[in-house]
């Protein structure tokens, strides 16, 4: 996959981030780079690799799951904006 100028300016306008149009060359350059990295990694056979959470082995702390201060819905939703049906009512953002 190979990304254009064109696309480099459609990423930064998703991202919000102000790029320059002399600048959108280079960004589509590192994106082509790491894209290039993304697909050199693909090629690595992991198969019966257990995945990690770190370098060094070490098991993770873990604490029973309870709830400690439940039904409060109504206190919640009262700091929302628009709630609906019980639940946090959000703007639609993806068309």
């Amino acid at each position: 996959m190979s990304i254009d100028t064109a696309t480099a300016a459609r990423v930064a306008k998703l991202a919000r981030i102000k790029v320059e149009e002399d600048q959108l060359p280079a960004l589509a350059e590192e994106f082509n780079t790491i894209l290039g990295f993304i697909e050199q990694l693909n090629e690595v056979d992991v198969e019966g690799v257990e995945p990690m959470t770190s370098v060094t082995p070490q098991r993770l702390k873990r604490r029973e799951d309870v709830v400690t201060e439940g039904d409060q819905q109504a206190k919640i939703l009262s700091n929302a904006p628009d709630a609906r049906e019980g639940f946090f009512a959000v703007p639609k953002v993806v068309e």
